[in-house]
């Protein structure tokens, strides 16, 4: 019993864990700030620079990832390796 929930703990543990949103920070060679990025537990990822949203990227079930502009607009595909 005491084995089950351990194993539990840690399996509850590690899914809040993915569940966290990641974030990036990206910076020019001086060291400035020139936008952020923060990924969602589905993988999709918002971009933005001087607080503002500039973008988002989905990536769907084969593979491909959409991109959009600020407006929702669709503007480019990556083709996925699946």
């Amino acid at each position: 019993m005491v084995r089950f929930i351990v194993a539990l703990l840690a399996l509850l543990a590690s899914t809040a864990a993915m569940a966290e949103p990641q974030r990036q920070t990206f910076k020019d060679a001086n060291g400035r700030i020139l936008g952020r990025s923060s990924t969602d537990a589905r993988g999709n990822t918002t971009y933005y620079s001087m607080g503002r949203n500039t973008g988002r990227s989905v990536t769907d079930t084969n593979g491909n990832t959409i991109l959009y502009d600020n407006f929702g607009r669709r503007t480019g595909t990556i083709q996925g390796s699946r």
